[in-house]
């Protein structure tokens, strides 16, 4: 009788490290599968002897510690449990809760690390961990909450000698899937898939009314999420800020009113951007194609032009408030005059933004499938690797790596650099494949004649 190897059914081993209690938190934006995430690191932890602290609302409450103010469990955190875990792998919403609190926001430069006041934030973040018994971090979230992880790091390695650092080691999210280091992020799937059935509906609409909707999906600074939908969703044509190059961009001169400083912005031009629109619909209509939907990123608001944005406020992180700009809707006008200018009659055009429906919803088996891989990449980054600094990603058939932040993080400025898609990459070509193609020496010549005609 042959013998049996029982290896592959053996669980593997527990590794010895020093790890009393481990905080997770969750920041910024949700998406679909944070539960995934965050129940199969807890799980990982508890499961090897390494008590697990949920804290509540990102860093909200953690920079509210004092002394005075401590931590208050129910409250601020919770003691994550296996029972609290049962079946919420493939739950919606998330399990910790969210907030976009950012307390490495008056930190911009290394420099600041030495300015007591700067790092105050960072210094109480620390101290309300320390203060629960905290020996290591775990946070999910986008890039700023990814910028935040490395000052904490960087702040704890300007404690004095022998001091407890905070290992700290972050995952990954975005629905944008903009990030670095990972090829996809978890939750994308699902809010592509999710989105791109809504644009499949509002086609059915639009064909029954020989009318057009224009949609705009999340994507502040890349069209990954545009994109997708667009594809998924068989959408007439998509724009996000890739394209906004050539004909299709400009320059303006803006001057800063407290320092009275000049510099030069990019931006779109929005003529030329509103022409390759009408365009489309007009090459679609001799085919017969008398409707469509049009999907462009919200990110594009960053571009227009100054006097589009006069009053509108920014966030901690510097971002400008996107859904005071209503791009969809300035965008909508622009594209009914134009179709009416170039051809004499009227087309019906329904302005929409698309994107929070998708954040929470039910994720698909691949995201879940990710996000556990995610999770219990925290743990074997942290205690089967000793990692402190790093991100965890996954490529091909969710292989497990660790990119260090410094590799993520310009080191000089602290910023992350955002992942746009490649306009020669077969992903950006996939998408023109499937519009209806468009002659833009017709556009060019259509200028010219607009301009002869003025």
């Amino acid at each position: 009788m042959a013998q049996t190897n029982t290896s592959t059914m053996a669980r593997p081993p527990r590794m010895r490290h020093n790890f009393h209690r481990v905080a997770i938190l969750f920041a910024g934006g949700p998406a679909p599968a944070a539960n995934a995430v965050i129940s199969t690191a807890a799980t990982a932890f508890l499961r090897n002897d390494i008590e697990v602290v949920g804290v509540l609302h990102g860093y909200s409450h953690l920079v509210e510690y004092s002394p005075e103010n401590p931590l208050v469990e129910g409250r601020d955190y919770v003691m994550v449990n296996h029972r609290m875990l049962g079946r919420t792998r493939n739950s919606q919403g998330i399990l910790l809760g969210t907030a976009r609190t950012n307390p490495g926001k008056n930190v911009s430069h290394p420099s600041h690390m030495n300015d007591p006041e700067r790092v105050k934030p960072l210094k109480t973040v620390y101290e309300a961990l320390r203060s629960i018994g905290v020996d290591a971090l775990i946070s999910i979230g986008g890039d700023d909450t990814l910028k935040t992880a490395n000052k904490f790091k960087l702040y704890q390695e300007q404690l004095p000698p022998g001091a407890l650092r905070i290992p700290v080691v972050h995952l990954p999210k975005t629905i944008d899937n903009d990030y670095r280091g990972i090829d996809f992020t978890f939750g994308y799937f699902t809010a592509v898939d999710f989105l791109g059935n809504e644009v499949r509906n509002l086609i059915a609409d639009a064909e029954a009314n020989r009318a057009y909707f224009l949609v705009e999906a999340m994507g502040r600074s890349a069209g990954w999420l545009a994109y997708g939908v667009a594809i998924a969703g068989e959408a007439s044509l998509v724009i996000s800020v890739e394209d906004i190059e050539g004909q299709y961009a400009a320059t303006e001169q803006v001057k800063n009113p407290k320092t009275g400083e000049v510099t030069t912005r990019k931006i779109m031009n929005v003529e030329n951007v509103v022409n390759r629109i009408v365009l489309t619909m007009l090459t679609r209509e001799r085919e017969d194609k008398e409707y469509g939907v049009i999907v462009i990123a919200e990110g594009l608001a960053e571009l227009l032009p100054e006097k589009h944005l006069e009053g509108i406020g920014r966030d901690e992180h510097g971002h400008i408030n996107i859904s005071a700009v209503q791009l969809f809707t300035v965008f909508k006008k622009l594209i009914s005059d134009e179709y009416k200018a170039q051809t004499g009659k009227s087309r019906k055009v329904t302005a929409l933004q698309l994107g929070y429906e998708s954040r929470c919803a039910k994720p698909h088996a691949f995201d879940v499938m990710l996000g556990c891989q995610l999770g219990v990449g925290a743990y074997r980054a942290l205690v089967e690797n000793g990692h402190d600094g790093v991100m965890v990603s996954v490529s091909g058939q969710l292989q497990l790596r660790y990119v260090p932040f410094e590799e993520l993080v310009d080191p000089s400025t602290l910023v992350t650099v955002v992942r746009h898609i490649e306009t020669d990459s077969d992903f950006h070509k996939l998408t023109r494949f499937l519009e209806v193609y468009v002659n833009e020496e017709e556009l060019t010549r259509r200028q010219i004649a607009a301009k002869a005609a003025k």
